[in-house]
């Protein structure tokens, strides 16, 4: 199974993605893991090339499990992935969860990727692309063009699950291993 988690800042992919990556015994990557550089460098824009050519050696596996949402990786992980699996959940959901994370995050100054020594600061929590901010600005946004990948038919191909709220996540997870075992 190759399974690709997408949805807004906040909704839990990374924790969805770890979960169904350990039911699955599959690779777990995070995509911001993959992307932030240290001193937040932003490598789908400063190096896209490179990032696509990483996610490309971690999509020829035959079973892996992937969240975020760049675009530029979209269609190298697209080409390999078997399902597609969108948490869409309320804003409602999503604010008090980012919100939560980043005060925690700015609380411990835990290192958010190993090695690249970036961390929360409640100084940036009013900067635009802080994911506070980015989860609220890019809500609706996010959700419309989801909402058209979804519909797209040349993903049919794809086993698509569109969760609306976060306790439908676990049965999914345990519904994919039963299915990845029974294969």
């Amino acid at each position: 199974m190759r399974v690709l988690v997408i949805g807004s800042a906040g909704s839990g992919k990374s924790t969805f993605g770890r979960k169904l990556g350990a039911a699955l015994g599959a690779r777990h990557t995070e995509l911001d893991a993959v992307n932030w550089r240290p001193g937040w460098v932003d490598l789908s824009k400063t190096d896209p090339d490179e990032f696509v050519r990483l996610v490309e050696a971690i999509v020829v596996a035959d079973a892996w499990v992937i969240d975020g949402n760049y675009n530029v990786v979209r269609p190298t992980i697209l080409r390999r992935a078997t399902h597609l699996i969108w948490l869409d959940y309320e804003r409602s959901v999503i604010m008090p969860r980012v919100i939560r994370r980043s005060f925690q995050r700015a609380v411990d100054q835990r290192e958010l990727w190993p090695g690249t020594g970036n961390r929360e600061n409640f100084r940036n929590w009013l900067k635009k692309d802080h994911p506070i901010r980015w989860a609220w600005d890019t809500f609706d946004r996010r959700r419309a063009g989801y909402e058209e990948m979804f519909g797209d038919p040349r993903l049919q191909r794809l086993s698509l699950h569109r969760l609306r709220h976060p306790r439908e996540a676990q049965p999914l997870i345990e519904r994919l291993a039963s299915e990845d075992v029974a294969a």
